[in-house]
């Protein structure tokens, strides 16, 4: 099991990117209380850490390339941010079938058409199908497979 912290950050990094990828090609504000819920800031204008983190984990999305953004609105937004075509383009590309039928909650159904089957099977649909599941472990192999697989590791189980 992953520490908290971490298990936060592929929520979070999996929620920003399902977001964006609803949006595209528009460029759209992204809230961290739409992510990672409400905040109330402290007497000093202090957001929590679970807040900071959730920011953090939007920040670090950028400096890795995946999203694209004008500007922060202090420490609660991201303003007009975007997928970049590395992300967009792995999103939807299709994943291997082992770990479709592992993460999607879509019944298979072969009689469904051939262009309904390539949706399901993307890495896009792996990422909602396991963010409405719930699952930590399912969204954290879901966001690793997607981003982390090409530079040689392995999700873990």
């Amino acid at each position: 099991m992953a520490d908290i912290h971490v298990e936060e950050f592929y929520k979070d990094a999996a929620i920003a990117l399902v977001q964006l990828y609803m949006a595209f090609p528009r460029r759209t504000n992204l809230f961290v209380e739409d992510i990672a819920g409400p905040d109330e800031p402290d007497e000093f204008g202090l957001h929590s850490t679970r807040h900071m983190a959730c920011f953090g984990a939007l920040l670090w999305l950028a400096e890795e390339g995946l999203i694209r953004y004008v500007d922060t609105i202090r420490q609660e937004a991201l303003d007009q941010a975007v997928l970049t075509r590395q992300a967009f383009v792995r999103l939807n590309a299709p994943a291997p079938q082992a770990l479709v039928r592992e993460l999607s909650t879509a019944p298979r159904e072969p009689s469904l058409p051939a262009s309904v089957q390539k949706d399901l099977s993307t890495y896009i649909h792996l990422l909602r199908s396991a963010l409405k599941s719930g699952s930590s472990s399912r969204i954290s192999l879901a966001v690793q497979s997607t981003f982390f697989n090409d530079a040689g590791l392995e999700p873990v189980h």
